[in-house]
């Protein structure tokens, strides 16, 4: 519903310079300039209107809005600007689907023939059905996890084929495959054709994903749409088409419309690119950058092993410039003059200690002897033995007749006993 708050007064006079239609005709027509003077005269006495309606577009310039806002009940559309300094004082939460009044006035460029509306001041009614819907599965879908990170896939480091869903001669796919290319020339593409706006949009797309997602060889899977008015990106905040993301096993990459452009599958997908060309960089490497980081890597690899190399034969070299080292049989030769002087006290104790032993011997050897009953025979003495080997040592023992062992200095002899005899 729109709402005036001022109207065009009926019978006023146009502008100075104006040209009125009866005024202009085939022979004697109108400039442009004049016309275009005409129609801004005409429409800046209009003044300054309140509308209400729903924020479609919403897109951000060095500071000032370019937007869209659609009427509530039709399809009725509308352009309008909001300048940097009149953005200071509006609501720092505006967005897309939100349901606002705004005072805006009518501006004709006369340069270009372009009309449009700048805004004064904009505030919230509340959220549009289209938002409200949006939020209401956004929150559904929250809730059963489709949106954690714990569930989405890594994208691998070098994808050897990539799925790509798109219109089919599209700039999104020019701007992906051109700047997956000049980041790797190696990379290949599966295409799959279909429809990125309109009621063909949801089921072309699901089954381009299905058949992606069969494919063994296909490593990620983008969904790639440029830019344009959100009513014509709905189809990416479908309900069956994210749920059909969510269920794929290959890795799926989000790459719809740009950096403000936000549907539902950017939630989904296991990545979000802002742009297609955004989704080129992310999923491809740069082969420039990684031949850089490989050279990077080789020449720390070869400053490591010379450092080490050097450091380790500046060791070598301090060893070998020892003396002990540089001229080793020195320490050969002193140690063999004092192994000489070890070797040549040993002998001299050695000798010592025998002689002494041998002296210790032979005293032993004397006193021995002179202990020894040998001896004794020697001297002419001799030792009496009975048969059972019991020394004779009292006369008494040596009775008449008894058989006796007479031991002498040189053998022995057998003996008959005659019996004791009387002392003198």
């Amino acid at each position: 519903m729109t709402t005036f708050q001022a109207a065009p007064v009926p019978g006023e006079a146009p502008p100075p310079d104006s040209v009125r239609p009866r005024e202009s005709t085939a022979d004697a027509p109108t400039s442009v300039a004049r016309l275009n003077d005409t129609i801004r005269g005409f429409i800046e006495t209009w003044g300054s209107v309140w509308v209400e309606g729903e924020i479609t577009s919403w897109n951000v310039r060095t500071g000032n809005v370019f937007g869209r806002m659609k009427d509530l009940a039709t399809d009725a559309t509308i352009s309008f600007r909001i300048w940097s300094s009149t953005r200071q004082r509006l609501p720092a939460d505006l967005a897309v689907g939100d349901h606002v009044i705004a005072c805006v006035k009518a501006d004709y460029f006369t340069k270009t023939g372009d009309f449009s509306f700048s805004v004064s001041s904009m505030r919230h009614v509340g959220l549009g059905d289209q938002l409200e819907k949006l939020e209401r599965l956004r929150a559904k879908l929250r809730a059963e996890g489709l949106f954690d990170r714990a569930r989405k896939k890594p994208i691998p480091f070098l994808p050897h084929v990539i799925g790509l869903i798109t219109g089919e001669k599209s700039d999104a796919e020019k701007d992906v495959r051109h700047n997956a290319e000049m980041r790797w020339p190696q990379v290949r593409f599966r295409m799959a054709y279909a429809a990125v706006q309109g009621d063909r949009c949801v089921p072309e797309t699901i089954g381009a994903l299905k058949a992606l997602d069969a494919d063994p060889t296909v490593d990620v899977i983008v969904i790639a749409r440029g830019g344009g008015d959100p009513q014509h990106l709905l189809g990416f905040s479908d309900e069956r088409l994210l749920r059909a993301v969510a269920a794929a096993s290959t890795p799926v990459v989000s790459a719809i419309g740009h950096e403000n452009d936000h549907p539902l599958l950017d939630d989904v997908a296991d990545l979000r690119a802002s742009t297609p060309t955004d989704a080129a960089k992310r999923i491809v490497p740069d082969v420039v950058e990684q031949r850089a980081a490989v050279a990077q890597l080789r020449s720390r690899l070869t400053m490591r092993l010379s450092q080490r190399v050097g450091h380790d034969i500046a060791q070598l070299e301090q060893l070998r410039s020892r003396p002990v080292l540089r001229a080793p049989e020195s320490m050969i030769d002193a140690r063999s003059q004092h192994l000489w002087l070890l070797v040549s006290r040993g002998r001299d104790t050695l000798d010592r200690r025998l002689e002494a032993q041998a002296r210790r011997a032979a005293e032993l050897r004397a006193a021995l002897r002179t202990l020894s009953p040998a001896s004794t025979l020697a001297r002419g003495y001799a030792i009496a033995h009975l048969t059972d080997g019991v020394i004779v040592r009292d006369a008494a023992q040596a009775q008449p007749g008894v058989p006796v062992l007479v031991t002498v200095g040189r053998g022995s002899f057998a003996a008959r006993s005659e019996g004791p005899v009387e002392e003198p």
